[in-house]
């Protein structure tokens, strides 16, 4: 992937609402043909970012930084830069169908309306695109489930609809928000099977929001950690799952269940909580500090906050004053299950 060239390159980005920070200086390049998740809590930022790079933050928001798409740049053009780039060039896969899917039309008729506003095909054409668009993603019986509207799918049925919808014009670039959080894990993997084999045989690159590391390890190239609305590590995937350095990455893979039993059944988990967004606005040190295992009588760690540097090769960033003491898995883990039991 390294060789590839930079598709989406972002820099610094900040989201900002009155009195509140909720994204704090976001940087990443996405590659050709790569998937890069981003990963965290809720209230990391992830959904955020991910959709103020396709010009849907909230309209309170005041959004500073660099979001280039090629040579495009897409943050503080005079008129909307996403007009006719989304569909074409980027697409959005939302965790919610029902709130992108019009219940008063049918399916087939909304994938043509797609398919129409942004290659210009006529009626029968774009009908035709649209079947092939369904039946691409799995849904049986495509031409007749075309004429069929939302509420008769099933709710895995409906986020194959939008990955269709997502996909129909081919986008070099696609936003995948927790595609298949409302979904059993059976129909989660069968979706985001047919997700990645829509996206190897496009060649698109994505971006792709989840709380759920087995899926990052399955599905990613790279992972961007967040915490606080600020990036905590990042990496190639096989480097920051096996060998983590921020002592917040670790522990929320210490805190994953084991795939062996144990004795010990009480599951590890960080402590605390992350701060509230208004909390931000007044941060002095890192943010993670106070619940952070390495943190307690280190000064540095409350007044400054931890800029990102290089751990090894391959790009491996950490943002932490104490990451050459992070310990393994394992032992956080252990000790996570002894701070539960003694609380």
């Amino acid at each position: 992937m390294t060789g590839r060239p930079v598709l989406l390159s972002v820099r610094d980005l900040c989201v900002e609402f009155p009195a509140v920070a909720a994204v704090r200086g976001v940087s990443f390049d996405v590659r050709e043909g790569e998937v890069l998740a981003l990963v965290g809590e809720s209230g990391a930022g992830k959904s955020l970012t991910a959709r103020t790079l396709l010009g849907m933050a909230p309209h309170t928001a005041r959004v500073t930084g660099s979001v280039r798409l090629r040579d495009r740049e897409l943050l503080g053009a005079p008129r909307s830069p996403y007009a006719g780039l989304r569909g074409r060039h980027i697409a959005l896969v939302p965790q919610d169908a029902l709130g992108v899917l019009s219940p008063a039309h049918t399916v087939g008729d909304q994938l043509a309306a797609a398919v129409r506003s942004v290659r210009g095909l006529d009626r029968r054409r774009a009908r035709a695109a649209a079947v092939a668009a369904l039946d691409r993603v799995g849904i049986p019986d495509a031409d007749r489930r075309a004429k069929a509207y939302p509420h008769e799918y099933s709710g895995g049925m409906r986020q194959r609809a939008v990955i269709a919808m997502a996909m129909i014009n081919e986008p070099e670039l696609v936003v995948a928000d927790e595609p298949t959080t409302a979904l059993d894990p059976a129909v989660q993997e069968q979706v985001l099977g047919v997700l990645a084999s829509l996206r190897e045989a496009t060649g698109a690159a994505m971006v792709l929001v989840t709380h759920d590391l087995s899926v990052v390890a399955a599905h990613a190239d790279r992972v961007l950690v967040l915490y606080a609305g600020r990036p905590v590590e990042s990496g190639p995937v096989e480097r920051v799952l096996t060998r983590p350095r921020a002592p917040y990455t670790a522990g929320l893979l210490a805190s994953l269940p084991p795939d062996e039993p144990v004795t010990d059944r009480r599951l590890p988990a960080i402590g605390g909580a992350p701060p509230s967004p208004a909390e931000l606005a007044h941060l002095t040190g890192c943010a993670f500090a106070p619940r952070c295992p390495l943190a307690a009588g280190h000064e540095r760690c409350r007044t400054r906050e931890p800029e990102p540097v290089a751990v090894g090769e391959a790009g491996h960033l950490v943002s932490c004053h104490r990451w050459q003491d992070t310990p393994d898995v394992p032992t956080l883990a252990r000790d996570l299950r002894r701070e539960r039991g003694a609380a």
